[in-house]
């Protein structure tokens, strides 16, 4: 079909830890960080956004897999916070990297599965022969309404990922995809509205667990394999409990899932927040291993992915920036700083 050439993450190095924001609303915050098992969130800078995410994502993407950007045929951004209503992402990132004028572009929003919609647009694409390159990314620079649950987790990052159909090139085959799609308005922000509403606990079930665990089933029937054929499996982070709880549900054990729990550290950057994971585990799988993989979005639905490493990812990983090195030189910041950064005031 088709399969990844290359990949490139982005985190801010900012970051807010989950009890700074829970001693300003008087909350207890052992007990909001245990129970969202997650320690802190990244934050964007003042000068940053979903573009300048997506644009430093797109050339760690480009460097590891070592083509002429000129030579990407496609470019699609995948996002909930575009700076724009009406001026795309897509081209401004590609004319900073340099694509230069022959290419598809969208703008692609269908909550946090923005970017991996973005990667089925690719891989439909390259095996219709119509393209031999194509970039997808899922970046954000998070919504968190103040004194709102998801103040403790929206984060921001980005991740970009280059498909290609060339065997020479590929460090991931895509063995197999499919979608779980369904009409649950369980998260949502209107036109104009700065912060997103939800339907609280309903954001879980059915939202959530339904969507994922459907697809998740779907996905193994159709790529006749069990749970204990995979190396590593992935799944949307809304918050540290649910992909725990979903890829139990699913067969998976807690070492499968536990290299692409990245929620633990950065909390959720919603479009970016399963490819981030997907990247985490590339960073550190060897060739010929699977990975299953299932993202969410609000509104709601959920994209799977069955891929296989090759042997030609260890040669390409080489000085590429993982997860790990990413989240090594981080700042922590006070509520105020986190206001001011985030444009809350």
């Amino acid at each position: 079909m088709a399969g990844i050439i290359g990949y490139g993450l982005y985190i801010p190095k900012y970051r807010i830890e989950v009890s700074e924001i829970a001693k300003m609303w008087q909350k207890d915050p052992l007990e909001i960080a245990s129970g969202l098992k997650v320690k802190q969130k990244s934050v964007p800078g003042i000068d940053e956004d979903t573009v300048t995410i997506s644009i430093e994502a797109g050339k760690r993407a480009i460097s590891m897999a070592g083509i002429k950007a000129e030579r990407i045929q496609a470019v699609y951004v995948g996002s909930e916070s575009h700076p724009y209503a009406v001026n795309p992402s897509s081209t401004t990132v590609a004319e900073y990297l340099g694509v230069g004028n022959d290419y598809f572009a969208a703008d692609l929003e269908f909550a946090c599965k923005a970017g991996t919609a973005g990667m089925q647009v690719l891989a439909g694409l390259l095996s219709a022969k119509e393209i031999d390159y194509g970039l997808t990314i899922g970046a954000d620079a998070a919504q968190g309404k103040p004194h709102d649950a998801l103040e403790y987790t929206a984060a921001s990052a980005g991740a970009a990922y280059i498909l290609g159909k060339k065997k020479a090139e590929i460090i991931a085959d895509i063995l197999c995809m499919s979608s779980f799609s369904s009409d649950t308005p369980d998260f949502w922000r209107r036109e104009g509205q700065k912060y997103p509403s939800h339907f609280g606990r309903f954001t879980g079930e059915p939202a959530y667990f339904t969507h994922v665990a459907a697809e998740g089933n779907k996905l193994l029937v159709q790529s006749k394999l069990n749970p204990r054929d995979f190396d590593y499996c992935v799944f949307h982070m809304p918050n540290g409990k649910f992909p725990r709880i979903v890829a139990k549900k699913l067969g998976f054990t807690p070492e499968q899932l536990a290299p692409s729990l990245t929620v633990d550290s950065i909390g959720n950057p919603y479009s970016a927040s399963s490819l981030v994971g997907l990247g985490a585990v590339l960073d550190i799988a060897k060739p010929n291993q699977k990975i299953f993989f299932v993202s969410y979005g609000s509104g709601a639905g959920s994209d799977g992915f069955v891929f296989e490493t090759t042997k030609n990812l260890l040669s390409k990983r080489g000085e590429s920036i993982s997860f790990a090195k990413e989240t090594e030189n981080t700042m922590n910041i006070s509520y105020s700083q986190y206001l001011k950064q985030t444009h809350s005031i």
